[in-house]
Formats: C-alpha cells, sequence, structure tokens
C-alpha cells in the first residue's frame, strides 16, 4: 500500500507542480500539503479528475500548532486538514493548508463537498478559523454567547465564564468562574517494599 501512495505522491508532485509544498507518504498514508490560496482549485481538480475522484470530504478538523515542538514551531499558527476519500478508486488523501492572521481565514469548501458544512463550523468554533464563503458560519458545539475558542492553545483550562440559571430573571446568565484553577500535585511514592529495586530474598513478606 505504501508503494501505491508513494506513486501517487509523484503523479500529484508531476500534476500540480509548485502549487504543492509537499507530498509525504508516512505509516501508508499520504499527506499533501498547498498553499491556501489554491484549495479551490486543487480541491475541485482532485474531485472531478478520474485519476483521482476524491468524491468524499470524510472529515475536516483545525489544528493549532502554537505550542508544537514546545514552543519551537516558527510556522503559521493554525491548519486545516481535510480528509478525502474516494470510492471509485479506493484510496485516501490527508490535504493540509496553513493559516495565519487574527482571524485566521480561508476559502470553505462546502461548494466542493457539502459534508464540509458542519466541519467547517466546528473549526470555526473550537479555533476561530474562518471560512469565507460559508453559508452559516455559526458556533455549533458552544453556547452562542461562548466567549473564546476551546481548542486553542492558549485558551484556560476553566474557561472564560460559566453559567447557570437565575430563577429571577427566568433565564441563563452567564457570570465569572467560580472555581479554582486545577494545580496537578506530584505523584507521591511510598518508601517500602513495594518499591525497592532489588530487595534481598530475606526482606520479602514469607508466603503462607
Amino acid at each position: 500500500m505504501s508503494q501505491y501512495y508513494t506513486r501517487l505522491a509523484e503523479r500529484i508532485r508531476e500534476r500540480y507542480g509548485d502549487r504543492i509544498s509537499n507530498a509525504v507518504v508516512s505509516n501508508g498514508e499520504l499527506t499533501v500539503t498547498i498553499d491556501k490560496g489554491c484549495i479551490q482549485s486543487i480541491g475541485e481538480s482532485f474531485r472531478d479528475d478520474a485519476e483521482f475522484a476524491f468524491e468524499q470530504l470524510i472529515d475536516l478538523c483545525g489544528v493549532d500548532y502554537s505550542d508544537y515542538g514546545n514552543g519551537a514551531w516558527e510556522g503559521p499558527r493554525f491548519a486545516v486538514v481535510y480528509h478525502l476519500l474516494s470510492i471509485t478508486n479506493n484510496h485516501r488523501l490527508r490535504l493540509k493548508i496553513f493559516v495565519d492572521g487574527e482571524p485566521p481565514v480561508v476559502d470553505s469548501v462546502t461548494n466542493l463537498w457539502a459534508s464540509a458544512n458542519w466541519f467547517e463550523r466546528e473549526a470555526f468554533d473550537l479555533f476561530g478559523i474562518l471560512f469565507d464563503g460559508h453559508p452559516d458560519l455559526r458556533r455549533i458545539l458552544t453556547d452562542y454567547g461562548f466567549i473564546g475558542h476551546p481548542f486553542r492553545k492558549d485558551f484556560p483550562l476553566i474557561g472564560q465564564v460559566e453559567m447557570r440559571y437565575d430563577p429571577e430573571q427566568a433565564r441563563v446568565v452567564y457570570q465569572p468562574v467560580s472555581i479554582d484553577a486545577r494545580v496537578n500535585q506530584p505523584r507521591v511514592i511510598r518508601d517500602d517494599h513495594r518499591y525497592i529495586a532489588n530487595q534481598p530474598a530475606k526482606d520479602m513478606p514469607k508466603e503462607k
């Protein structure tokens, strides 16, 4: 299978030339990286060209690289990853584009694959990535009044606000977070025979 995807990667490089930043086969999977300005043209070609025939978009997700490599990452902060499937040719492709800026913006692919609709809304909700041309880009998992994007690396674990039902106002209200930030405690190791390496047999409890 890896040989098949290696040949497919070579064919993609030949076909698209400089518009392909990278095409790598790892663990039997092909990942192609392109510039964000090419997502419409290359996406349409991947879908309609019989050699590739990626009729289905089976997943789309955002990635935040801000803490990648313990902060050593120097590229664009965000990426959008598309997982494409060709039923006709029985092969798969991971397509990746990097986006930066605040907010990060990339063209929507809902006109190419209808399944991108909710996937792009999820990436917007969780990462704050905007998809230009999306027909209804709004939050899908968090509340409409939610503050921030919870899958970003700089989002606090306890959140920004909390909500509760106020019986006097007969509605849900937002208020400052009332819980303390969680701090992990170091693991305590007991100093007994269970944790002493190479203990002499005479010190071990005898079997009854």
